[in-house]
């Protein structure tokens, strides 16, 4: 028998974004209903940046120790990749079981469901033989999921995603990445850190082609000397088969075989359906658009990877205080996304902000840019890496960059305050910066600027 629930708002998708709205809302004292038919909390706690990212350090522990001999002496290590599963599992994943992010959602004041939401017109929300009819209106979280490339015979094969790398208890002698981003990057330095063989096969021509070209081409070098990760880009995968337990990529004029496939290739936006035609959009959009407040439509609100936005999970969280304030009709700011940031955790990291190049000389900019390298912290630490500034030379402004190098997130914040900021170049080549530091990079990048 179907029922009506009135309540305040309905929040469909408890990613991090969403699960940050639904409890803010509640905490606020109105009726929030969340809705989530995978684990609360999304893709980032359980298969993506803390699992993921709990690899990488472990990762970085054994390379390190591979160091000693060019800087203190002699070490060995014996990796044991078991530990590395059980710290996952236990302390990052609750073996994949969102009781305690339930618990803490229904604490804060806020009424979960379990089950698939669809939307059924402006404020309304079907889950089941429930309909949730929301006062306010309704936040839309659904995410995205692995995508997987129309690739001749994969979906016959077991290939893995992002998703079973993390969950894996034993490695593979050898591994294909498909798709050279910064999430096949990732896992293709971890596993090779651990005795893996790798290769990364990429369409584009080089990787990270969404980072400047200079950030791609220093990931390729540091891969090439570590543990000799092949990388072969510019080229296309025309068919995957799997017999006698191993893969085989046929890429037309070469073929490459592994043990396993891991297919990490972009996501997926998760807009089908859940009903986006009852609220006048398009059901096979890539993207929901949206406007300052985050608003979609008629009381509905979009957050999170769906907004194109950045598939982050601090653009989902920023989206989300965006929200908050709309519904509880407080002042903003509102969103504003000159200066999304995004880092990606190989090493070096690469850590990008703003603008590349390419898309300020695109925006019609007068753009000056200038490079370097990181300066006598690289030196001492043996650390190859690069900073990249692009400038609006018209406004005197940085409109965005890139960091390579150990601790290149960190670096990049600075320029990120500079960007969101537009703190004038001239101001941020004035101040002191701490010698010997990574971020002391910067300094001369910008008076490089200044003297073009």
């Amino acid at each position: 028998m179907s029922e009506t629930v009135d309540v305040d708002v309905v929040v469909v998708g408890l990613g991090p974004g969403g699960e940050h709205v639904a409890i803010k809302l509640g905490r606020a004292g109105l009726d929030v209903v969340g809705v989530e038919s995978r684990l609360v909390g999304g893709e980032c706690p359980y298969y993506g940046c803390v699992p993921s990212k709990m690899m990488i350090a472990a990762a970085r522990v054994v390379h390190d120790v591979g160091r000693v001999p060019d800087f203190a002496g002699a070490a060995q290590v014996q990796p044991d990749w078991a530990q590395v599963a059980r710290r996952i599992r236990e302390e990052a994943t609750d073996d994949w079981d969102d009781q305690v992010a339930v618990d803490r959602l229904v604490d804060n004041g806020a009424r979960f469901v379990r089950g698939h939401a669809r939307l059924d017109g402006p404020g309304r929300v079907v889950v089941g033989d429930t309909t949730y009819a929301a006062r306010k209106g309704v936040v839309l979280n659904t995410g995205t999921a692995p995508a997987a490339p129309p690739i001749d015979g994969l979906a016959d094969t077991p290939y893995w995603t992002n998703r079973d790398a993390v969950a894996l208890t034993e490695l593979p002698d050898s591994i294909v990445v498909l798709g050279g981003g910064p999430i096949g990057c990732e896992f293709a330095q971890v596993f090779s850190r651990f005795g893996v063989r790798v290769t990364i096969v990429e369409m584009a021509d080089r990787l990270l082609l969404n980072d400047e070209p200079e950030a791609g081409e220093l990931l390729e070098k540091a891969f090439a000397r570590e543990n000799g990760i092949q990388v072969l880009t510019g080229v296309t995968a025309e068919r995957v088969s799997y017999a006698d337990g191993a893969f085989t990529l046929d890429l037309g004029d070469q073929q490459v075989t592994a043990d396993k496939l891991l297919v990490a290739a972009g996501r997926r936006p998760n807009l089908q359906d859940i009903g986006l035609e009852s609220v006048g959009l398009d059901p096979d959009a890539k993207v929901v658009e949206t406007d300052e407040r985050l608003h979609a439509g008629e009381r509905l609100w979009a957050i999170g990877d769906i907004t194109g936005k950045g598939q982050y999970t601090h653009v989902s969280m920023y989206q989300a205080a965006v929200v908050v304030r709309d519904v509880l009709g407080e002042d903003g700011p509102w969103a504003d996304y000159r200066a999304v940031s995004r880092v990606t955790f190989t090493e070096p990291e690469v850590a990008s902000v703003g603008m590349s190049e390419k898309q300020a000389r695109e925006a019609g900019i007068d753009v000056r840019v200038a490079t370097g390298d990181l300066g006598a912290r690289g030196w001492l630490e043996k650390d190859e890496g690069l900073v990249k500034l692009v400038a609006d030379a018209d406004r005197g402004i940085l409109v965005g960059g890139t960091v390579v190098g150990t601790s290149g997130g960190e670096v990049m914040s600075m320029i990120a305050t500079a960007v969101h900021a537009e703190i004038p170049i001239t101001t941020l080549a004035a101040m002191h910066f701490a010698y010997p530091t990574f971020h002391r990079a910067v300094e001369h990048v910008l008076k490089e600027l200044l003297t073009d």
